[in-house]
């Protein structure tokens, strides 16, 4: 494949930032043009050398080890570059990288991005001068280069390139050498030479001769390097705080309020979670049971990479469309880690060692652990070793899925895509120590997923452990995991349902109507037996009650076989020679703990599988504590965790130890306080950021945000659902089949009926037909109405609309042209009716029966019986005059209308309604570009929504009133332009304690 380049050299021009690809000394032949990102506008151009500034200062350019995209919120633009990494495996040779370090520079003006430069180069540099310090063999100050293709020469020297001194060291992987290294090591009349050629500044100093660089000016740079030892530790970081850009204006209130923290968060999700991977040449988004097509070789690598685990392709899009394809690096989120260990064909025998093992086949946590032999990689080659011992490789491969990602209480179940939230595959790669150097070696790849419930739900925050709330309708949740399981077939083969959750308490209904789900997709497909979804519930806290961990072996033994028969993807040659058939699909509530120990429990059995057809039996070996296996899964559970609920997993201890007591169950709670902390706080703003770097919302979701402080689910389309909504209700409430459909809308409307001013509205659906009006209020989680107000036409007296402002806590909400709606005033009559859902078909007497209208009565909730619900419906409407002649029933209601005199005319009743806005957060799927979006799809203003029902409301009315026909043109009608609630009297209506809430609220979540 074409080769990225592994550095690029980032400086600011008169008119744009300018990148210069730096690549390996294999792609040397191969120049690369100049990049160009405009100020302001973030366009991509190619440009000339001459255009380059002076570089004679050290602070002028900083070099990065690579690309991960522009971010642009509105007019202002941020690069995001690689400014530090970290080695954590090698794979067939090629190394694999955690991104440790980000830094973000702003593509606004020149000022601003000198500034941003000079800052990130000082930073770089005296970070550089901190590794020289404690480098005693090295014998200047020579840029850190990422590499060439001669990576294991550069990751020899220094496998943490890009880190501080106080940095992590990530999982140890293979000892290397070479002949470069050995050569720069030793003192001698080659020494100086062999390090100019084979070190990181040879090739890197030329490159950046040809920026324009003169020999001099490499010396002052060099010079001030060596004075910039001096900086703290708070020198070495790139630039943390970010200041509003020097041309922000109020206009953009709300975005550029959070600009900072946006630029923050960002920093933190991509470079010091260090949850992101890349690999120059090896695509790490692809497992081994799935290749890509043979053809794509000759492609960039982000043209073949599994395009849902590509999660930086929305910022990076932008250099793709330009063509760009050196500096299109794709990332991962997830987990990559490494470990090597050896076994021995025939092991010495050790008295009572294989007693005292505690294999995960035993899962006997009551025995001692045998020692340890040496294993690992700091143990290995201090012993000798033995002609029958052989060394591998155990590498797992977390990859977290772009769909439906996020937190843990705002992201949950499923979408209507069918995808889940929390969907990682996880691989374990068996390899040998010597790679392919060996011919015919074998390669083991084995595939887990995990996910959450494939069903429609979701849990309050507010709780250490709340109860999942069903939504929707049976039929909506079965074809969402119809949609699931397709996919999933589709992907991994046969699919092994392993369900963790409890048989009874909260979490049982949730995991009933998931395997009732499952078995009638299994009715319907009618497949045979073994090519059917498997489903095991399996009760892990109860079975593993008491902290008795090592009970999972009972789903083991009920599992085992099923792993045996489905095998593993083997390679040799870069040649699969047998394919996994299916895949095992793990959950629990959250689907990490439970799951975490249970994947692990798997991979444990399926390794053992593999290792004993190559000839090597686990249980005869002399470790059998197997530290290097559980700490690897270990660090992949709290990585898998930290990705999803902010903190380590629980029940860790016993992944890693296999051991569990008083002390792991203590820092269980802290961690549940913790996971509670960061979801009731910390999560919501780090929601709206992955889903605005994921490309699944525009940059208007920070003004949604500063109003509510929270945002909604993206992948939910509303405008379906309300799609949905109008068709259900028109099925539902309008019973006359002569009525005339007109239109339907979904408007907000106050909670409480026949008012304007409300403490809180809800999103209702308005029915029209040439002869009624009818407002129902929905329920959007059960997709059921749950009461509607029929108002016939005729009795329509006034109609308002304008301006109609119900809060002044933010910019959005303030702006008068996008809060308007509407009123409709009416008398109300016989023929105006009310029912509510009362999940029965009884009759009640309410107050319509005051006011001459309808008694309330009950609609059908039972969506199994609609005709029976319908004809009973029918049936009320047909007693319509009797009810109205009729005494009213009851004794209190009889003294009441003694004592009261009846109104000769019923009062006045209204109807409020308030337009949504037209245009949301959520990204439009038809736009072609930032500029476009939203706007590829046409949309009418707040304002013409609501001038449009008012107009076919009058019109219609009109029709049902004679005397409004007999008006001449020219002569007022129904409708009336004038303000519901001004913002003046809004902001006169706003309380302090209102205002002082959310201040508090932008305080603690913005």
């Amino acid at each position: 494949m074409p080769g990225l380049a592994r550095k690029v050299l980032i400086c600011a021009a008169v008119d744009g930032l300018v990148i210069q690809p730096l690549h390996s000394k294999k792609d040397q032949q191969r120049t690369s043009p100049l990049i160009k990102i405009k100020y302001g506008t973030a366009s991509i151009s190619q440009t000339w050398r001459d255009s380059v500034p002076e570089l004679s200062s050290p602070d002028s350019s900083f070099e990065a080890f690579g690309i991960v995209g522009i971010l642009t919120v509105f007019r202002y633009s941020y690069l995001i570059s690689i400014t530090g990494r970290q080695q954590v495996a090698q794979i067939r040779g090629q190394p694999i990288y955690v991104v440790t370090e980000v830094a973000l520079t702003p593509c606004t003006s020149q000022n601003d991005a000198a500034e941003a430069v000079a800052k990130t180069a000082v930073a770089l540099s005296n970070r550089e001068a901190a590794h020289s310090d404690d480098d005693t063999a090295s014998e200047d100050d020579a840029p850190r280069d990422s590499g060439s293709n001669d990576e294991a020469i550069d990751d020899v020297l220094d496998p943490t390139e890009g880190e501080d001194s106080s940095g992590e060291t990530g999982p140890s992987t293979t000892p290397r050498s070479s002949i470069a290294q050995d050569v720069m090591t030793r003192r001698g009349s080659y020494g100086r030479f062999a390090k100019s050629w084979f070190s990181r500044s040879g090739w890197t100093m030329d490159q950046k001769r040809n920026m324009g660089l003169s020999a001099e000016q490499l010396e002052r740079a060099n010079a001030s390097k060596t004075e910039a030892k001096k900086g703290s530790d708070a020198a070495k970081r790139v630039p943390r705080k970010f200041p509003l850009p020097s041309d922000a204006v109020e206009d953009d209130s709300a975005a550029v309020s959070l600009l900072p923290k946006l630029l923050r968060t960002t920093q933190i999700l991509f470079g010091s979670s260090r949850t992101f991977y890349f690999s120059y040449d090896y695509d790490i988004t692809r497992s081994a049971a799935n290749p890509a097509p043979p053809s794509t070789p000759l492609l960039p690598l982000f043209n073949h990479v599994d395009p849902t685990f590509f999660w930086n392709k929305n910022v990076m899009q932008s250099f793709i469309d330009a063509g760009v394809d050196s500096l299109a690096l794709p990332l991962m989120q997830g987990f990559v880690g490494q470990r090597t260990f050896t076994v021995d064909s025939d092991p010495p025998q050790v008295v009572d060692a294989a007693k005292d093992s505690l294999e995960l086949k035993d899962m006997d946590c009551d025995n001692k652990a045998a020692p340890s032999s040496a294993s690992t990689n700091a143990g290995y080659g201090l012993e000798e070793t033995r002609p029958t011992e052989k060394q591998f490789i155990i590498t797992v491969i977390s990859r977290r899925s772009t769909k439906r990602a996020g937190l843990r209480y705002l992201r949950r179940g499923i979408d209507e895509g069918g995808n889940v939230a929390n969907c990682v595959e996880s691989e374990q790669i068996l390899s040998p120590a010597e790679g392919t150097s060996v011919p015919d070696a074998k390669i083991y790849s084995f595939i887990q997923i995990r996910g959450s419930f494939p069903t429609f739900f979701s849990q309050s925050p507010y709780s250490l452990k709340p109860a999942p709330v069903l939504q929707h309708s049976p039929d909506t949740n079965y074809a969402a995991l119809k949609k699931h399981f397709e996919w999933l077939r589709q992907k991994y083969g046969l699919i092994q349902c392993v369900n963790l959750v409890e048989k009874h308490g909260v979490e049982a209904p949730i995991g009933q109507q998931y395997e009732e789900n499952i078995k009638r997709l299994n009715e319907e497909e009618s497949k045979p037996e073994d090519e059917q979804i498997a489903f095991e519930w399996f009760d892990f806290h109860h079975v593993c009650r008491g902290m008795k961990f090592e009970n999972v072996s009972v789903l083991l033994n009920i599992l085992g076989p099923r792993l045996e028969k489905w095998g593993s993807t083997v390679m040799v040659n870069d040649k699969i020679q047998t394919q996994q058939l299916g895949a095992f699909r793990t959950n629990c509530m959250d689907c990490l703990d439970r799951t975490n120990i249970c994947q692990s429990s798997f991979a444990k059995y399926m390794l053992d599988m593999q290792l004993k057809e190559l000839g090597f039996d686990m249980n005869l070996q002399k470790d059998q504590e197997n530290a290097w296996f559980n700490t690897l899964w270990a660090d992949n559970g709290d990585a898998i965790s930290k990705q999803y609920a902010s903190t380590g997993a629980m029940k860790g201890d016993y992944t890693r130890t296999r051991k569990r007591n008083y002390r792991g169950a203590l820092t269980d709670a802290g961690l549940s306080l913790t996971r509670l902390f960061n979801g009731m706080f910390n999560d919501f703003f780090l929601q709206t950021t992955i889903d605005f770097l994921l490309g699944n919302v525009t940059s208007l979701v920070f003004a949604e945000f500063e109003a509510n402080m929270m945002t909604k689910d993206p992948a939910i389309s509303m405008q379906k659902m309300r799609e949905q909504a109008i068709e259900l209700s028109h099925k539902r409430v309008i019973e006359d089949d002569s009525e005339e459909f007109i239109g339907g809308w979904t408007l907000l409307t106050p909670n409480v009926p026949d008012t304007v001013r409300s403490s809180s509205f809800e999103e209702a659906v308005l029915l029209l037909t040439d002869k009624a009006l009818y407002l129902c209020r929905f329920d959007w989680n059960l997709d059921k109405v749950s009461s509607f107000e029929r108002v016939d036409l005729a009795h329509v007296t006034k109609i308002k609309f304008g301006t109609y402002i119900t809060s002044t806590i933010s910019a959005a909400q303030v702006d008068e042209m996008r809060n308007v709606g509407l009123i409709v005033e009416y008398k109300p009559g016989i023929t105006d009716i009310t029912r509510v859902n009362t999940r029965s078909l009884t009759t009640s007497v309410s107050d319509a029966s005051k006011m001459g209208r309808e008694p309330t009565s009950g609609i059908d909730a039972a969506e199994q019986e609609p005709q029976a619900a319908k004809e009973a419906a029918t049936a009320v409407s047909e007693e319509k005059p009797a009810l109205a002649t009729a005494p009213i029933s009851g004794i209190a209601e009889g003294i009441a209308g003694f004592f009261t005199p009846r109104s000769q005319e019923p009062q006045a009743r209204k109807i409020a309604l308030k337009a949504l806005h037209s245009i949301t957060s959520a990204a439009d799927p038809m736009a072609k570009s930032n500029e476009d979006e939203p706007g590829a799809i046409t949309r009418l203003t707040e304002m013409q929504q609501v001038i449009l029902i008012a107009s076919e409301i009058e019109r219609l009315a009109i029709k049902s009133q004679p005397k409004l026909q007999a008006k001449k043109d020219g002569e007022s009608g129904l409708i009336e332009k004038g303000d519901i609630i001004s913002l003046a009297d809004a902001k006169k209506n706003t309380g302090l304690l209102e205002q002082l809430g959310h201040s508090l609220k932008k305080m603690v979540w913005a």
